[in-house]
């Protein structure tokens, strides 16, 4: 209810003795007092009615005034049955602090002022609410019916006031439009929060609410400017939430075809059916494609074995976020190897518009962003090299599946195929246990000489070898004499029981060194 409204009610004959530029300002209380400084019963946006009580000399006048003004007083309607009159202290102290100044006639009760006033307020409350709750509905009712998220970022807007974007784990904008590099930024702020939602301040302030009960990593931040009513966000998301099931449902159809392809493939199909279920699975015979095989595990455990409990299925989750990090562009079919295992996502990749180097830098980045955040999962990554035909899909999911071992051998990460064909192939699939036998027997004294000592013969051995057994480049790359090489391989010779002038005990270190990482 604004001042002029209270003004304009002629059954109550107010008189405004100060104030004439502040008539628009909303009344949200009333409160009835004759204390000397009722601050504490104040918040703000009230109209207070005093009977002047407080008042024994001039000076009262100013003390009391400012106290209002500073508690964010609407206006002051003072009763004149008291004095008689209203005194020109509190008139100039009204005016001096801005504070409109109503003089309230002896016949009229304060009673009917708060009265009038509330029944005043609960009105425009209920029609705000009545608003509120329409526009809810309104909101609710698009996105029954289907409308994008942009065309539903839009109507919130407009509706509730609120600018609102919807980020992926990774770092992708899905909605909305946010400033250049703040996605990332958002992204690692929704997967480092201890809670949702969240509020961040980079470059301005944004309310953070995960939009379903998707596991982090393959999640998805509602991001809101300012900060929002946690009602109201959760609202929000659920609506990101129904758009995001909608979309989900659409593309169960085609995880079903490339699984269908990849089971195929794998099984040796004949070469017309396998090529026209890769143009099935968008992919033309002549165009050039590669394939990602993905895991995300839990890093308290081994990769464990499909349906049972302890953390998300590792093969489902690699594949959500193989997706999300290519944008929603392609589907990852889950295929269950024989063993232990639980399987792997498989993902057929087009490279029209870059290469396999291209593709595997771009999931490197955003596995590092989620490696970074979210220490406890481990996603290991595949990738083959640049394929064509249906006939290759085979040879492309041993590729990926060679190399993504070898991603999990070393604690995560993307592996390409160029990598697979070294020793790094072999240590992968050697069982972790034995590796680390194995580089312990080897290396194991170097180590605890080196901490007694303080000395640096396992890093010795290693740029000796990097340097093919060139004692002078060894020296360069330490920074020590010549000699000092020669008295630490001397050392290193007799701790290991390794003749590093015999390649095949060189290559006995190398490997140790190498599965020792």
């Amino acid at each position: 209810m604004l001042l002029r409204d209270l003004l304009a009610v002629a059954e109550l004959r107010l008189g405004l003795l100060t104030g004439d530029e502040s008539l628009d300002r909303e009344i949200s209380d009333v409160l009835v007092t004759d204390l000397p400084d009722p601050t504490r019963y104040l918040t703000g946006g009230e109209l207070v009615l005093t009977g002047l009580m407080w008042r024994r000399q001039a000076a009262d006048s100013k003390r009391f005034v400012a106290a209002l003004a500073d508690a964010g007083v609407v206006a002051l309607g003072a009763g004149d049955a008291w004095l008689g009159m209203i005194p020109d202290d509190l008139v100039a102290a009204c005016r001096d602090r801005g504070l409109p100044l109503l003089e309230v006639p002896v016949e009229v009760s304060f009673g009917e002022i708060t009265d009038l006033v509330g029944r005043r307020l609960a009105g425009i409350r209920a029609g705000d609410l009545r608003g509120e709750l329409g526009r809810r509905r309104r909101i609710v009712a698009a996105v029954a019916e289907g409308v994008g998220l942009e065309e539903l970022f839009s109507l919130i807007e407009n509706e509730l006031g609120v600018t609102a974007a919807v980020v992926s784990a990774v770092g992708s904008m899905i909605a909305g439009d946010l400033p250049e590099g703040m996605a990332v930024r958002l992204a690692r702020a929704y997967l480092g929060a201890v809670r949702l939602p969240a509020v961040v301040r980079d470059g301005g302030t944004f309310t953070l609410f995960a939009v379903d009960r998707s596991h982090r990593a393959a999640g998805w931040a509602l991001v809101c400017h300012g900060e929002v009513e946690a009602e109201i966000g959760f609202e929000l998301a659920s609506c990101v939430a129904m758009a995001r099931t909608r979309f989900e449902e659409g593309r169960r159809v085609e995880r079903r075809l490339a699984e269908e392809l990849v089971a195929l493939a794998w099984a040796g199909g004949e070469p017309a059916e396998l090529s026209a279920r890769l143009r099935t699975c968008g992919i033309d015979a002549a165009e050039p494609y590669a394939v990602v095989t993905a895991t995300a595990a839990a890093r308290q455990g081994t990769v464990r074995q499909a349906g049972t409990a302890g953390g998300p299925d590792p093969a489902l989750l690699g594949g959500r976020v193989v997706e999300e990090i290519l944008d929603r562009r392609v589907v990852a079919a889950v295929r269950t190897e024989s063993g232990e295992s639980s399987g792997e996502c498989v993902a057929l990749v087009p490279l029209a518009e870059g290469t396999a180097g291209q593709l595997a830098a771009r999931l490197r980045e955003r596995t590092e962003l989620l490696a970074a955040q979210l220490p406890d999962i481990v996603a290991a990554v595949g990738v083959s090299s640049a394929l064509t035909g249906a006939q290759a899909i085979r040879g492309g999911l041993e590729e990926a599946g060679h190399a993504r071992r070898m991603a999990e051998a070393r604690g995560g990460g993307v592996a390409t195929s160029d990598e697979i064909y070294t020793h790094a192939l072999l240590l992968a699939t050697v069982p972790g246990d034995i590796r680390r036998s194995f580089a312990e027997r080897l290396l194991g004294p170097l180590a605890d000489y080196d901490r007694r000592h303080g000395a640096e013969m396992v890093r010795t051995l290693e740029v000796f070898l990097e340097c093919a057994g060139s004692w002078n480049g060894c020296a360069e790359r330490l920074h020590v004499h010549v000699n000092t090489v020669r008295y630490r391989v001397r050392r290193i010779e007799e701790l290991t029981g390794k003749d590093l002038s015999s390649m095949a005990d060189r290559i006995d270190l190398f490997l140790a060194l190498s599965a020792g990482r």
